[in-house]
């Protein structure tokens, strides 16, 4: 018998380029051969949307971007060139995701959070181990916090609201909300909202969190 055919479901006003994928059948999971995106999304070429995803409205995708199965997105995501969005994550709105990150099952952002360029998130403690997709989880990053370029954050970890964590930094223990924090393994070094601007255009760029 021929495969069924994926129901695509898309909003109002959204534009589509030639070469992007809606509906790719998973190889997991039942039911999930429906996509569905909110108005107004622009879905740029080589885009690949599988079954399963649920999508408010304002998607932006730029070239290559993969979004997995069972994702649940909120309103307003970005999600920059070459990156991938594995499955069963809960993704909240105005999130932003740059350039080249890799987004684990079962991760949860929470909204406006920002993601730059090379973030990796893992979900896995033990590769390998013969329970590995019982145990994993990926983070929680909160709202509105600032992941910087190429952070590696480890699975199970909780970054607070309005976190601030610095660029090359791995993650392994949970930061509290207002953290900055950087380093390999990154620490807890002050209060976002303490933090004086270094070009000088204001004086503490985030002081009024």
């Amino acid at each position: 018998m021929p495969e069924a055919k994926p129901v695509v479901r898309l909003g109002k006003g959204c534009v589509v380029d030639v070469g992007v994928l809606l509906g790719y059948p998973a190889s997991r999971g039942e039911n999930i051969d429906t996509v569905t995106i909110g108005d107004g999304a622009r879905i740029r070429s080589g885009t690949v949307i599988y079954g399963g995803v649920k999508a408010g409205s304002n998607l932006h995708t730029g070239h290559n971007v993969i979004i997995r199965e069972e994702n649940e997105i909120g309103d307003g995501l970005s999600v920059w060139n070459n990156s991938v969005i594995d499955y069963g994550c809960k993704i909240g709105s105005g999130v932003k995701i740059h350039c080249n990150c890799y987004i684990a099952q079962f991760t949860i952002i929470e909204d406006t959070a920002f993601l730059a360029p090379g973030v990796m998130v893992t979900n896995d403690y033990h590769p390998g181990c013969k329970f590995s997709l019982e145990c994993m989880r990926g983070p929680r990053i909160g709202k509105r916090a600032q992941i910087g370029a190429n952070v590696t954050i480890i699975p199970f970890i909780e970054i607070g609201e309005h976190c601030l964590v610095g660029g090359g930094s791995t993650v392994t223990k949970d930061l509290p909300p207002y953290s900055l924090a950087y380093g390999n393994p990154a620490k807890v070094v002050g209060d976002v909202r303490d933090l004086m601007c270094a070009t000088g255009r204001t004086d503490k760029p985030y002081g009024k969190l």
